[in-house]
């Protein structure tokens, strides 16, 4: 299982992005991959690197689409292969 973090800010535009960030939640949605959106970041979870790279594509494509025209994209992979980690368990491991 793979964890990421995905943060993407559009660079030269407004001060909020929240706007950038609801396009960007709508676009997990559709892909229907388990995710999670902190004050920071999102952080999700796929089965493989491939089905990762091609939502981080969409989402950062849709950001652009929306009328970016300079956007950073920061992405931090968790890939553990010794056992299954998912993000609840990545959570609950902390309790």
């Amino acid at each position: 299982m793979i964890i990421a973090q995905l943060s993407i800010a559009p660079v030269g535009k407004e001060v909020s992005v929240s706007k950038y960030v609801k396009l960007v939640i709508e676009t997990l949605k559709k892909e229907n991959v388990k995710f999670e959106t902190n004050a920071m970041a999102t952080v999700i979870e796929t089965e493989d690197l491939k089905t990762l790279f091609d939502i981080v594509q969409k989402a950062h494509n849709v950001v652009i689409a929306s009328g970016a025209e300079r956007v950073i994209t920061e992405l931090k992979i968790d890939d553990r292969r010794d056992k299954d980690a998912t993000i609840k368990s990545k959570i609950n491991a902390l309790k």
